[in-house]
């Protein structure tokens, strides 16, 4: 029972997650939910695993140095690869047992056409300047629409593109671009400290893993101000909730300038959601907020509360509400209605739609 042989078959069985920890069999996520891996095979092969086996697990994934770093921290974020395919590796204790989860990482390469982004999404990547956030919770594949936006601007311009990762997930093919890739602990110390020194390196787009902290969302800004185009990650649900986090992180006394700053250089929030899909499989919902004079005036004036009145009238310029999506899909046969129901916030709308 080696953990390499775990994680070759969670991408057999096309689970997005791998959980093991002490006290279960190992766990898997397909389609969003979490089955026992012998309930996926049919059998009773694996058993429930014990301290050793996480042990073992650890040793068979880490480095001596990692596993130090791992031992002394508590946490450690991770990657292996594992007969080509690669997975981005957590390891952490809980109830004082060690614990592991990993993420499949799929080999190819995503396309916006792979994920149905909609057209305005190319023409976003066209600006050679300015903030471009892809917003959700946990699971909601961030990381994919952002490896999805780097291989269509590596298809189609000439760029130097720099990635600052926790850890490095796709592994990018330079085409038309240049691309370096950098992981935390690796290559950098921290977001910050990457960031910092990320515009003596010539870059035309910047791809930020996670916006975490006031220091990396600051310098974010700023380098999107001064002729980049900079890609990053939220943990946020709305367009609204986004820009709220990011003026909220800085000091009161800040907060003028950081809305003033933001509604200049912000491109789009692309916020989205993972539903399960008629047929197997899931598909993203999204919610679009395109930047136009009316919603950087509301930015500018912190009334962020309308920016979902901006949305809802900016449909023909290719904003979308997430409920007008979800609508969609279920209008196009994608989601079933009780699916499309449990995400809307206003369930009776749903009626009103003719199949």
């Amino acid at each position: 029972m080696e953990i390499k042989n775990i994680l070759k078959l969670a991408a057999e069985k096309g689970a997005s997650d791998l959980h093991a920890l002490v006290g279960q069999e190992p766990i898997l996520r397909i389609d969003g939910e979490l089955l026992n891996i012998n309930k996926v095979l049919g059998s009773d092969f694996f058993p429930i695993l014990s301290s050793t086996d996480l042990l073992a697990f650890v040793d068979d994934l880490l480095s001596e140095e990692a596993k130090k770093l791992f031992l002394e921290n508590k946490d450690l974020d991770s990657s292996c690869e594992v007969e080509g395919i690669r997975y981005r590796l957590n390891f952490s204790f809980e109830k004082g047992e060690m614990k592991i989860v990993a993420r499949v990482i799929k080999n190819d390469e995503p396309s916006l056409a792979d994920l149905n982004l909609p057209e305005v999404v190319a023409k976003i990547l066209n600006y050679h300047q300015g903030l471009v956030l892809v917003t959700g919770p946990t699971g909601c594949g961030k990381s994919t629409t952002l490896a999805a936006m780097i291989n269509h601007i590596n298809n189609e311009r000439r760029a130097n593109i720099i990635t600052l990762e926790d850890p490095v997930e796709y592994i990018f093919r330079a085409k038309k671009s240049i691309i370096s890739q950098r992981e935390l602990g690796q290559d950098m110390n921290s977001f910050a400290s990457g960031l910092k020194y990320v515009l003596r390196q010539d870059p035309n787009v910047v791809m930020i893993g996670e916006m975490r902290d006031l220091e990396t969302i600051s310098t974010a800004l700023t380098i999107a101000e001064t002729g980049h185009l900079v890609l990053a990650t939220l943990h946020t649900y709305s367009a609204a909730q986004t820009i709220d986090r990011i003026i909220d992180i800085f000091p009161p006394h800040q907060q003028s300038q950081a809305k003033s700053q933001l509604s200049m250089v912000l491109r789009a929030v692309i916020s989205q959601r993972l539903l399960p899909k008629n047929g197997g499989g899931r598909i993203a919902a999204r919610e679009i907020l395109l930047n136009n004079s009316a919603a950087a005036n509301l930015i500018r004036e912190g009334k962020i509360a309308q920016i979902n009145t901006v949305i809802e009238t900016g449909s023909s310029l290719g904003m979308m509400t997430l409920a007008s999506d979800i609508k969609r899909l279920y209008s196009e046969g994608l989601i079933d209605k009780t699916i499309a129901e449990s995400y809307l916030e206003e369930a009776l709308e749903i009626k009103k739609i003719k199949k």
